[in-house]
């Protein structure tokens, strides 16, 4: 995702964000955005100890449409 253009600091931010306490952003309660590559896809992360995420279309911080998942519905 070097390339990836982001809406926004904050949101490149919380993207790239890595604990280095928790390699899986979804054991980390300090990520709070995921984006998966594949879809073009945001979401908040619901931490309940799986790996699910809620997705968002705009963001959070900045209020920019975020792109339409290639999700399959």
């Amino acid at each position: 995702m070097s390339d990836k253009k982001y809406c926004c600091e904050a949101m490149k931010y919380e993207v790239n964000l890595r604990c280095e306490q928790h390699p899986d952003p979804f054991d980390c309660a300090d990520n709070l955005i995921n984006y998966l590559e594949r879809l073009d896809e945001y979401g908040i992360i619901i931490h309940d100890g799986g790996s699910a995420h809620s997705i968002i279309h705009y963001c959070p911080w900045c209020g920019t449409k975020l792109p339409d998942s290639k999700r399959q519905t």
